[in-house]
């Protein structure tokens, strides 16, 4: 579901008012209400407007915005890339052809880390071969650590 595109993005259409709290909006979006906060602070969802005693009210639209945020960040795009992907959802005229190389690019990076993680768990089991677990005091783990310290 996209958010409204037909109306001025600095005001609230009438279904963003539907009346939610933080703390609804919280367990319906699965996006903390910490975290609202924070995305509120830095840009990334619009402030929700306050009642008379200062209570945030939140609508359909701001959900939909927070459930989007939280799918992009649990998948690792950043706040600043969940910003520009919103952008593009936002824009009926966007190009895929953008949302697609963000998303290779994401891929990229989950490979270089998914490297990283390959060659640690190979150290890391390559020493717990050569350790013999026992009750002596000669460890190759510690040995190694500690000769890697002196680099």
């Amino acid at each position: 579901m996209h958010p409204a595109t037909a109306t001025n993005p600095t005001e609230r259409p009438p279904a963003r008012r539907a009346g939610l709290s933080i703390g609804e909006v919280a367990a319906r979006s699965g996006v903390l209400a910490k975290t609202i906060r924070y995305y509120e602070e830095v840009g990334l969802i619009e402030p929700a407007p306050r009642t008379g005693n200062g209570y945030r009210v939140y609508g359909e639209i701001d959900l939909h915005v927070l459930r989007f945020v939280q799918r992009a960040r649990s998948l690792g795009f950043s706040v600043r890339d969940c910003r520009q992907l919103l952008d593009l959802w936002r824009n009926p005229q966007r190009a895929s052809a953008e949302v697609k190389a963000m998303t290779l690019h994401r891929i990229a990076e989950i490979d270089r880390k998914v490297a990283e993680l390959a060659a640690m768990r190979a150290t890391l089991a390559h020493l717990a071969e050569n350790c013999q677990g026992d009750d002596r005091p000669d460890c190759p783990i510690l040995d190694d650590f500690a000769e890697d310290s002196k680099r």
